[in-house]
């Protein structure tokens, strides 16, 4: 005899809008719905209420979470802000006065207590447990892993720590047991990411952690040399050029996690660092980076920058261009400066004009266009071992060690036929773009 037990399980909806980072928050705060019996909807007619994890890091990105927000109360009428804008509670509450609640970053128990309230949580024992990775955004093969919430710094044009507090370091048994669960369900790339990836343990003076029953160090050093023993691809992202990172690009040179590091230069001229409270200067910087290189040649290097920052000046932009073509970094991206509400750089004197920005940017980029064909032409004819992240009917995009997902170029393979999302394989490369490479099997 079957018993069929009618249960209406409650629908959460929900928007997640900015950086990885955002992304990680918000696969935390859906796996605790769906652990608490609630079902994720996805539209807005089925959802009890609508939950919009925001971005406020640049005007642009306030103006997308807010849009958001109209766009759910339009078409729900319930719904819960929390993430970045939220810190800043003025801008939303201008706009909108008809929310259920307003939190901000990482406030998963604010969100999970206005939940509780407007749709109350199931009581049913018939709801499977959710798997021990959580619930992620990310495909299958790939995850990200954040190991620290907030900055230390002050960078002028940056309100992060006005919205995300000063550095907070997870501990490292809790980041360690995450990245195993996620190798147990089949990942084979972890991203690991942070506002200060390099710094963190700082604020917990580096004290030993517990995993597996053994101690370990909080630190990068040890984070990565335990993420190492995982077996699978590790990728490291908002690295700032500390002496310590130095030990990271050992790891890479024996070949425990990928070739490969992300670090936010922004810039190269000492007076606009300086301007900008950065941490470090461009000699050091392209001292470290030739370093880093002797220590590991198969380094891959990704920065980004920023131009028409107040005061820059022609000659300044220009030191910025003499720096691209000296560090001949192998990734890059680059943004217009604009202001952010809140942000110091805001007061600055000598504000470039919008047109002068855009002239630079377009040129910035140019110079980084040859230096990523020739780089791209010189991967012709040899043999790389990629990770597929999409099949489609006439070509699979993959990606390399030197490639990372969403942000760099792909490689994409002839023929793939048999393929399927999170296979690894060895490709030999036929053809370059820009930014792209083309390969058949090997």
């Amino acid at each position: 005899m079957t018993v069929k037990i009618d249960y209406d399980i409650p629908k959460i909806g929900f928007i997640s809008l900015g950086c990885p980072k955002a992304s990680s928050d918000t696969e935390k705060m859906l796996s605790q719905i769906k652990a608490e019996g609630y079902e994720i909807a996805n539209n807005y007619k089925d959802s009890e209420l609508v939950i919009v994890n925001t971005c406020g890091f640049i005007d642009s990105a306030v103006e997308e979470s807010l849009d958001a927000i109209s766009e759910a109360l339009d078409e729900n009428g319930k719904v819960i802000v929390t993430g970045c804008l939220g810190e800043r509670k003025e801008v939303i509450e201008a706009r909108f006065d008809n929310l259920l609640a307003i939190t901000g970053s990482e406030s998963y128990k604010e969100v999970m207590a206005a939940v509780h309230l407007h749709v109350p949580k199931p009581n049913n024992p018939y709801i499977d447990l959710i798997p021990a990775q959580g619930i992620r955004l990310t495909p299958k093969h790939y995850a990200y892993i954040k190991i620290s919430e907030g900055c230390n710094h002050k960078c002028t044009f940056c309100i992060i720590p006005s919205m995300r507090g000063k550095l907070i370091s997870r501990p490292i048994g809790d980041i360690m047991q995450e990245a195993e669960n996620l190798v147990k369900s089949g990942v084979s790339e972890l991203i690991i990411i942070s506002q200060d990836t390099s710094a963190y343990g700082v604020d917990v003076k580096y004290r030993p952690g517990f995993w597996n029953g053994r101690p370990i160090k909080t630190d990068l050093y040890s984070l990565a040399k335990s993420l190492s023993e995982l077996g699978v691809w590790v990728r490291f992202h908002y690295v700032y050029p500390y002496p310590n990172v130095d030990r990271l690009i050992e790891l890479m040179a024996s070949g425990l996690i990928l070739p490969y590091i992300d670090v936010p230069f922004q810039h190269a001229n000492p007076q606009i660092l300086k301007s900008m409270k950065r941490p470090a200067n461009a000699e050091n910087n392209l001292e470290r980076i030739n370093g880093w290189r002797s220590i590991c040649p198969d380094l891959i290097i990704r920065s980004t920058f920023i131009v028409g920052f107040p005061g820059e000046t022609e000659e300044q932009f220009n030191d910025l261009l003499d720096f691209l073509h000296l560090a001949q970094l192998d990734r890059v991206g680059c943004f217009t400066y604009s202001d952010v509400d809140g942000a110091t750089a805001n007061v600055l004197n000598n504000q470039v004009p919008e047109d002068v920005k855009r002239g630079r940017l377009d040129r910035f980029m140019t110079v980084q266009n040859e230096i990523s064909k020739k780089k791209l032409i010189n991967k012709i004819g040899s043999v790389q071992t990629v990770l597929v992240d999409e099949v489609n009917g006439k070509f699979a995009k993959a990606r390399s060690y030197a490639n990372a997902p969403e942000i760099d170029g792909n490689i994409f393979l002839e023929n793939p036929e048999g393929l399927e999302v999170g296979d690894m394989l060895d490709v030999k490369i036929k053809h370059s773009e820009d930014y792209d490479l083309y390969a058949g099997p090997n």
